[in-house]
C-alpha cells in the first residue's frame, strides 16, 4: 500500500498492510529542520509551514498527515490588514496588525521567536460589547474559494500521505485567540451575556457550514475538525452546548459526501470521544492523550469505542518522545499497537505535537516499529 492508501484504510476503521506511522510533527520539528529562524516560516513563509512539513515527512519516512489544505476563501467584505514590525532583537520580533472593517479597526500584536512558534499577545476583541459590530466581520460566510493552492498541495503530497483541510467548531477552543483575556474573558461573557455567546455560536456555525460545503466540493481526503482543548478549555457540558451541534452537522454532511472526518482535541478527551461515538458520524479521533496531559487509556478507548471510531495516538510527547530513549519509544509504541491495533482502525501517533527538541532517532524508531511490529500479514 502507499502511505495514502494505508492511512485512508485505517481511517475507515479497516485493516491496512500495517499500522500507519504518523507522529504529530505539525509545527516545531518541521520548522527546526529548515535550520532557519522560526519567523522565516511563520511570518515570512519562507518556506511556508506546509512545505516544511513535507520535507520533514520525507526525511523521517512517516505516513503523511497533511493538515494544511488551504482553501483560499473569498469574502464579500475582504478584510484589509496592515502589518508592521514594531520591535526586533536577536531572539524575537513583535508585529502589530491593524484589521480594517466597515465598523471600525481592530488591532492585534504577535510575538515571533527565533526558535519557537509565535504567540498572539494582543488580541482583536478588547471590549466584546463595543467591538461586537466589528467581530461579525471576522466570522463572515465565504462566497467562494480559489482551489489553486490546494491543487499544488495535493500534487506535492502525492501518495505519501492524506490531504486534510481544517474546519473549526464554535466554542472556547476557537474563540480564545480572538478575545483579549482569553478563557477568563469568555467565561465571564458566557455567564454574564449568554445571548451574545449564542449569537456568536450561530454566526460562527453559519460560516463553518458554508466552508464545509466548499471543502466537500474540493474533495480532500479528510476534514480535520474539533479543536485543541475542546473539553479542557471549557467543560464537557459547555462543549455539548457550543461544539457538538455543529460537529454533528459537519460529520453528517461529510458522510453524505463520502469524505472522511477526524477530530483533534488535545488534553482531556474521553467525554468527547463518547459524544462523537454515540452522537455524530465521525470517522476518526486523535490524539487520545494519556494522563496527566489527558484522560485517555488507549486499550479502554479501543474496547469501548473501537468498533465505531478509528483511533490515532497516543505516545506521551514529553516523557516518551522528548525525554525517552529509542528503547523506551519502542516499548511504548509496541504497547500502543498491542492496545489498539487489533483488526485495524489504528494509526500510531503521539499525544499532541512533538516538542521542538524531540530527538530524531526517537521518531525514526517509531517508524521502524510500525514497519516491523505493526504489520498485519
Amino acid at each position: 500500500m502507499t502511505p495514502r492508501e494505508r492511512f485512508l484504510t485505517a481511517m475507515r476503521n479497516q485493516k491496512p498492510d500495517r499500522v500507519p506511522c504518523a507522529p504529530d510533527i505539525s509545527n516545531m520539528i518541521p520548522a527546526r529542520l529548515t535550520r532557519r529562524p522560526f519567523w522565516d516560516i511563520y511570518y515570512h513563509e519562507n518556506p511556508p509551514l506546509w512545505r516544511a512539513y513535507l520535507e520533514a515527512m520525507r526525511y523521517f519516512g512517516i505516513d503523511g498527515w497533511f493538515i494544511y489544505g488551504d482553501m483560499q476563501y473569498r469574502y464579500a467584505v475582504p478584510l484589509e490588514g496592515e502589518r508592521r514590525i514594531v520591535s526586533q532583537t536577536k531572539e524575537r520580533m513583535v508585529v502589530a496588525e491593524r484589521i480594517k472593517t466597515p465598523a471600525g479597526d481592530l488591532t492585534t500584536e504577535t510575538t515571533y521567536y527565533i526558535a519557537d512558534p509565535p504567540t498572539l499577545t494582543v488580541k482583536a476583541i478588547k471590549d466584546p460589547q463595543a467591538d461586537w459590530p466589528k467581530l461579525r466581520y471576522l466570522f463572515q460566510e465565504p462566497i467562494g474559494y480559489d482551489p489553486s493552492l490546494l491543487q499544488v498541495q495535493r500534487k506535492e503530497l502525492g501518495e505519501q500521505g492524506v490531504l486534510g483541510v481544517g474546519l473549526a467548531t464554535p466554542g472556547f477552543q476557537s474563540w480564545f485567540g480572538v478575545f483579549q483575556g482569553g478563557i477568563e474573558a469568555l467565561t465571564y461573557l458566557y455567564h454574564d451575556t449568554p445571548e451574545l455567546i449564542e449569537e456568536l455560536r450561530l454566526l460562527h456555525e453559519r460560516s463553518i457550514l458554508k466552508q464545509a460545503e466548499m471543502i466537500l466540493e474540493a474533495r480532500p481526503d479528510f476534514i480535520l475538525t474539533g479543536g485543541s482543548g475542546a473539553i479542557t478549555l471549557q467543560s464537557p457540558a459547555i462543549a455539548r452546548q457550543l461544539v457538538l451541534p455543529t460537529l454533528k452537522k459537519i460529520t453528517r454532511m461529510a458522510k453524505e459526501a463520502g469524505v472522511l472526518t477526524m477530530v483533534h482535541c488535545c488534553g482531556y478527551e474521553y467525554e468527547l470521544v463518547k459524544m462523537c461515538a454515540e452522537e455524530t458520524d465521525l470517522d476518526c479521533i486523535n490524539p487520545l492523550e494519556e494522563p496527566p496531559m489527558g484522560d485517555c487509556y488507549l486499550a479502554q478507548i479501543k474496547r469501548e469505542f473501537g468498533k465505531r471510531l478509528s483511533l490515532m495516538g497516543n505516545l506521551h510527547t514529553t516523557n516518551v518522545m522528548l525525554l525517552g530513549t529509542p528503547e523506551e519509544v519502542e516499548r511504548a509504541a509496541k504497547k500502543a499497537i498491542d492496545d489498539a491495533a487489533a483488526d485495524g482502525g489504528f494509526i500510531l501517533s503521539t499525544g499532541d505535537q512533538c516538542g521542538r527538541d524531540t530527538p530524531d532517532e526517537n521518531i525514526f524508531k517509531l517508524v521502524e516499529v510500525c514497519k516491523t511490529y505493526g504489520r498485519y500479514d
